[in-house]
């Protein structure tokens, strides 16, 4: 019984982001708010609720109609939470995919000098941190919610939008691996930071092993490059596809036991495959698997996402000064990056409003608060800073994605502004 129950549970999903997705085409909007607000109404927290709510509903054949609705509502269950990881994985892989290693270490200069620039905003959430929370390592979090862009969201825009063979996409692409490089180091300080940790050797053991893996994955993309071409030199679609996945979700699991984090881990694996002559095949054999488990990837953020958490004033308050505060901040260290790949306004504008999206790793943050709860944080500060994490990211993820596909309209406005500050003469076109 528990396994139909399973069947149909996962048939409730893929019908529910497959509805969301006809929606969201008829009315031309971007499909990954959709893909959100399906997971936040399926979910324990909305539908779930539903008899509470509404009290007993019984329809014309004695069936309690809310009850009944609340019986489909979905849970976390074992397979949503290992889908979204592999939909994490798949579009980091395919990150990987499109920015080889030879790609990575000619554009290292920029990638660091954009990547410095960005890091002005762990700055500004260290400040709003200690504001809101008055607390040091609750600052140190929210610094880290609030500065890391979403890879998973930003790539998955960028090839919905066709953006991915851009110029806007080096830059993007570059500060988000300095970023996800960044976060490997921060995740395994803030690991132990959060459980009451203040032993330098254990927090000493946990960056040189998140440094020691990722320079492994480092020198396989270098010297694996033979293997992995021989692993695909093969007419069968479906060894390919095994192969390929094989090795991508292996590497990924294993860096999450050491705690490095499963997109950096898919993106060196798909540099290593970016190496070979089988690049276009992956890409057309992975695709529809890319976009079935990060449609997936996303209902599971709406999935956590409880709207009763934002009842709390201050943390209503907490949300809406951090998108006034971060928003811009993001826009402005994304166009300088633009710039300093010597783009021009357009694509610099474009930039800058990919990278203000927030997503995976904001969560998996706001999920160590929640265990440092009553050891490195308070119970009512752990609380506080999930409730606003969450917050944060579902309104910052739609409003990226927003950003992203009316950017045409939003550079009308911008452009001219700043052409004019920097002196130059207004086109007719602008």
């Amino acid at each position: 019984m528990a396994t139909e129950t399973a069947l149909f549970d996962v048939g409730v999903l893929f019908g529910a982001v497959g509805l969301a997705g006809v929606i969201a085409g008829r009315i031309n909007q971007s499909v990954i708010p959709f893909y959100i607000f399906a997971g936040m109404l399926l979910g324990p927290h909305v539908l779930g609720e539903l008899p509470s709510i509404v009290g007993a509903n019984v329809g014309a054949f004695g069936i309690d109609v809310s009850s009944a609705l609340a019986g489909i509502a979905l849970a976390d269950t074992d397979f949503v939470t290992v889908g979204a990881e592999l939909g994490i994985v798949l579009l980091l892989f395919f990150l990987g995919l499109e920015f080889n290693l030879e790609r990575l270490l000619a554009s290292r200069t920029l990638i660091g000098k954009a990547g410095l620039v960005d890091l002005l905003n762990f700055a500004v959430g260290l400040v709003l941190g200690w504001l809101l929370f008055g607390n040091l390592l609750a600052a140190f979090l929210v610094a880290g919610i609030v500065y890391i862009s979403s890879s998973a969201i930003i790539t998955k825009s960028l090839i919905d939008l066709g953006w991915i063979a851009n110029d806007e996409a080096d830059p993007m692409l570059g500060t988000l691996v300095f970023e996800d490089l960044f976060i490997a180091i921060y995740l395994a300080i803030a690991s132990v930071l959060v459980i009451g940790g203040d032993d330098v050797a254990e927090t000493a053991t946990q960056i040189g092993l998140a440094t020691g893996f990722i320079v492994a994955l480092l020198l396989l993309v270098h010297f694996g490059a033979p293997l992995f071409q021989r692993a695909l030199e093969t007419d069968s679609h479906e060894f390919v596809v095994l192969r390929v996945l094989g090795v991508t979700v292996l590497v990924a699991g294993a860096a999450l036991s050491v705690e490095v984090s499963e997109a950096v881990a898919a993106f060196f694996v798909g540099m290593a495959f970016s190496s070979t002559e089988h690049v276009h095949r992956i890409e057309e054999l992975f695709e529809p698997l890319r976009d079935a488990f990060a449609a997936v990837f996303f209902f599971w953020i709406g999935l956590l996402t409880d709207p009763g958490v934002f009842a709390d004033a201050f943390v209503l308050v907490a949300i809406a000064v951090s998108v006034a505060v971060t928003t811009p901040s993001k826009f402005v260290t994304g166009y300088l990056g633009g710039r300093i790949y010597d783009l021009d306004e357009r694509r610099s504008v474009r930039v800058g409003l990919g990278m203000t999206t927030r997503g995976e790793f904001s969560l998996i943050i706001a999920s160590l608060a929640l265990s440092g709860a009553g050891s490195g944080l308070s119970d009512g500060t752990a609380d506080a800073i999930y409730a606003f994490a969450v917050g944060y990211v579902l309104f910052m993820s739609i409003l990226g994605t927003t950003l992203m596909q009316y950017a045409d309209d939003v550079e009308s406005v911008v452009v001219p502004r700043l052409k004019s500050a920097r002196g130059v003469p207004r086109r007719t076109d602008d």
